[in-house]
């Protein structure tokens, strides 16, 4: 349980520390943007870490040092976020951070909706095939149905057929 927040937390300390190293010598937000990246992916981290509670024991979820450790790591997770923006908004001119910030949600929305209109499709093309098997077992019945009256005209009436 810890070691996931750990991993979080760490991961965003090691962002703030890469690009604090290269924000000096940075020509663009290109050289800095894995930095960048890792810094979001460790704050999201934090915050999945903090609303995940399923499976685990109910000393582990309301444990004092539990949500101390929590409460804590997102506070510094933040802290660490506002330096950030402070950093990259004085190096690469007012409003940086916010185009990063928006392109982001731009991005993880346009992949929601990617993703939705996926599982719509799937839906769609599992209707159609399931209306198809449907549409061709009715019509094997009926020709099998057919098939075998015919036999049993055949057989019953042999004369009748000439």
């Amino acid at each position: 349980m810890i070691a996931e927040t750990l991993a979080g937390i760490a991961l965003v300390k090691s962002a703030v520390d890469g690009i604090k190293s290269a924000i000096g010598t940075a020509k663009d937000i290109g050289e800095i943007a894995g930095y960048v990246d890792h810094l979001f992916e460790g704050e999201k981290q934090i915050q999945q870490k903090r609303a995940k509670k399923s499976g685990v024991s109910l000393g582990d979820q309301f444990g004092i040092k539990s949500v101390a450790q929590e409460v804590i790591d997102a506070k510094l997770a933040q802290e660490k976020m506002a330096e950030m923006k402070q950093l990259i908004d004085m190096r690469f001119g007012h409003g940086t951070w916010k185009s990063i910030v928006d392109e982001r949600a731009k991005r993880i929305q346009e992949a929601k909706e990617a993703e939705l209109k996926a599982k719509r499709e799937a839906r769609i093309a599992h209707e159609e095939m399931m209306h198809n098997i449907k549409v061709t077992s009715i019509v094997s019945i009926i020709v099998g149905a057919l098939i075998g009256l015919l036999f049993l005209a055949i057989v019953l009436f042999p004369r009748a057929a000439y």
